[in-house]
């Protein structure tokens, strides 16, 4: 099955293998990528929080957890939309939208953290997509997300565990496609130079760039650790209007 953005989670299969694949101990997600976002987004008191991509909702729970004053989480899947309102229907400050995001009407200085992670590689087009919320974000706001790493989809596997993680077409941007959880999945490859101009083009600044550098305390065996030293799996980008 070929499936395409936030649309694969509707296939019940898929959604099964991607759920059993994230609840492994020491997974990519948990090890690497929260850990580093967390850290950019850093506190969130009395913020009003618009999360684009935002699946489960477990994030959105956190958040408000955290202080956020009021939580929106938008999310194309309707599998991922059922467990976000599941996952946040106690919390009257938390609302979830499901749409996709090159589909919603972006409010106006509605916001002041916006927040995407690992969704944007998923999507044909971003420079729309960051312009709109450029002019969602109140002046000062900020922008935070995560990607795959340029160098996973430049070239990504075709089947099983990657072994070789040899970097070809780097500057050929465009649709790509990965064997993953069984299925054949679409995303889009772009270069950090492209992130990077193409949030300048809209009128962030550029605060902090990361690579998901991994932190030994986070994981529980040697040879994890060690394996995730040898490329960067997360690209990570923090903007301010």
């Amino acid at each position: 099955m070929n499936f395409r953005g936030s649309r694969y989670y509707d296939h019940d299969e898929f959604f099964h293998n991607y759920n059993v694949k994230r609840s492994t101990k020491e997974n990519a997600n948990d090890t690497i990528e929260k850990p580093i976002f967390y850290n950019l987004v850093d506190d969130v008191s009395n913020l009003n929080v618009l999360d684009l991509g935002c699946g489960d909702g477990r994030f959105g729970l956190e958040l408000l957890e955290k202080g956020c004053h009021r939580y929106v989480g938008v999310e194309g899947s309707t599998n991922m939309y059922q467990c976000a309102l599941k996952n946040l229907n106690e919390h009257k400050d938390a609302q979830v939208i499901n749409q996709t995001i090159e589909d919603w009407d972006f409010p106006t200085n509605a916001f002041d953290l916006v927040t995407s992670r690992l969704v944007l590689h998923y999507l044909e087009e971003i420079e729309s997509v960051f312009r709109n919320i450029y002019h969602s974000i109140v002046q000062g706001g900020r922008f935070i997300f995560s990607v795959e790493h340029p160098v996973i989809t430049s070239t990504l596997q075709k089947t099983g565990l990657r072994t070789s993680w040899t970097v070809d077409q780097y500057f050929i941007n465009g649709f790509r496609e990965q064997e993953w959880l069984g299925s054949t999945v679409q995303k889009y490859h772009r270069t950090i130079e492209d992130y990077f101009s193409t949030l300048q083009i809209v009128g962030f600044k550029i605060k902090t760039l990361r690579e998901s550098r991994p932190n030994p305390k986070y994981f529980i065996h040697e040879e994890t650790y060690q394996r995730r030293l040898r490329v960067p799996l997360f690209l990570f980008f923090s903007a301010r209007k």
